[in-house]
């Protein structure tokens, strides 16, 4: 423990360096749609699979590999995590078809899905002085990544092509790997293989994928019925099998009686939903209607990514004051008043007022993030902050698969400005819902001293 004190910086950066990746490959396909879409002969249902299939597997991964990492100790799943990264890394620029890169991106989400769970366990496991500290800078780490990442992306794909989105994940594998080897504390566990609900997760993924399926069936114009009727099917055994379980993936029975926690995860998909459509739509629509290259593209979205990180701290604070309800409205509120000025974007509009709408809507994005964590927390008991946690995640996933279901029905045919006022209205509708949903959380003031 005392060299593990000297090395305290070391041992962040490690984790930190891979718990990165999963955000940054996540927001860096942003950019690179387009180009693939192109190189595969594509229509843009297809090819917002690779937003979809990265969101399923880390979904299913994300609580998977946190008992996983319980199992068979977090150093051993953190390393196999990097190497799973790297290797889908390495194969997918040179994929020979659109199956195998899809195969690859899932790959490359299962990989970087086993890196958070594994460092949060050696987090709160080994640093038990200033762990809120630490805490927070992995947070930093992941928010400025999912927020730099179409900038970092769109600068390489300018000068190369979209496989540099896959080649410059091996600086921070590498270094966090040669780190994690001689940092990271090593701790043999007893493996169980029977923890594992492999039929739970299994009906879970299955009900996801159906739904998603009869989502893109919509648009075009031969709807697949019974993709819905395998949804419901198997989110109904999904229920009763996990309701009986005695180790269960997700677990439906606490779910079912502890609505204010249900609640929060309802609203937090709500929320993703809402921005991860302008998220992944903002940089298809100045690529393909406004003709901006990738470079161009990636700068212009830092109004959108860039000011939720500044805002965050802020928010932050507010929250140690007053809270989470006040900050969930005023993000929420923002969302709203984002959406409905992105109606008055026209062909003739100067592109200052876009960076204008997508600044207001990075905000909200920034006062989301914590504030909704926080309501979380505020209605969890500490014995479940862990399982919490994972399903927030989950939820988060689930509002950026929806979303990109959502922009393969409004933005298949053409992408205009017509096409963007369609996805707006349709945004403005769901971030009125979630803004009354929010005006019935539990309002909890909290001083400095109990936050």
């Amino acid at each position: 423990m005392k060299k593990l004190n000297k090395k305290r910086w070391l041992f962040i950066i490690t984790i930190g360096l891979g718990t990165l990746l999963n955000p940054l490959n996540s927001s860096m396909i942003s950019v690179a749609v387009t180009r693939m879409q192109a190189d595969f002969a594509l229509t843009f249902i297809h090819a917002s699979w690779l937003i979809s299939i990265f969101y399923l597997a880390s979904a299913a991964g994300q609580p998977v590999m946190g008992k996983l990492s319980d199992m068979f100790g977090a150093k051993r799943l953190f390393l196999t995590g990097l190497t799973l990264v790297a290797f889908a890394s390495l194969l997918a620029p040179f994929s020979p078809n659109f199956p195998i890169l899809l195969a690859c991106r899932a790959l490359q989400a299962i990989g970087s899905s086993t890196l958070f769970p594994s460092g949060m366990s050696m987090i709160r496991t080994h640093i038990t002085e200033g762990q809120g500290r630490a805490l927070a800078i992995l947070s930093i780490f992941a928010s400025t990544s999912a927020a730099f990442g179409p900038s970092i992306g769109g600068f390489f794909i300018h000068s190369w092509d979209w496989q540099a989105i896959f080649i410059i994940n091996f600086p921070f594998i590498i270094v966090s790997f040669v780190l994690a080897m001689f940092i990271l504390p090593a701790k043999n566990e007893k493996v169980e293989i029977k923890q594992i609900d492999l039929l739970g997760i299994c009906l879970f993924i299955l009900s996801i994928t159906s739904f998603i399926l009869f989502l893109l069936s919509l648009e075009e114009g031969n709807i697949r019925w019974w993709t819905l009727f395998i949804c419901i099917a198997t989110a109904v055994l999904f229920y009763r099998f996990e309701a009986k379980h005695h180790a269960p993936f997700m677990d439906v029975n606490r779910l079912r009686k502890d609505t204010k926690e249900t609640f929060v995860y309802v609203q937090f998909t709500g929320i993703n939903l809402i921005y991860y459509c302008y998220f992944f739509g903002f940089p298809i629509f100045m690529q393909q209607a406004l003709a901006y290259n990738e470079a161009k593209t990636g700068v212009l979205m830092l109004a959108l990514a860039g000011f939720g990180v500044i805002i965050a701290p802020l928010a932050g604070s507010l929250i140690d004051k007053v809270g989470s309800k006040l900050p969930t409205l005023i993000g929420i509120g923002l969302l709203v008043i984002g959406t409905g000025l992105l109606l008055t974007y026209h062909e003739s509009s100067p592109i200052g007022w876009l960076l204008i709408i997508m600044s207001v809507l990075g905000a909200s994005n920034g006062f989301n993030n914590i504030s909704m964590q926080t309501a979380l927390y505020e209605n969890v008991r500490p014995e479940n902050t862990g399982q919490a946690s994972g399903l927030f995640q989950t939820s988060r996933y689930m509002g950026a698969i929806l979303s990109s279901s959502l922009l393969g029905v409004t933005l298949n045919d053409q992408v205009n400005h017509e096409t963007l006022h369609l996805l707006a209205i349709i945004c403005f509708v769901f971030s009125v819902f979630v803004f009354f949903m929010t005006l019935k959380l539990p309002g909890k003031l909290m001083s400095k001293a109990s936050s």
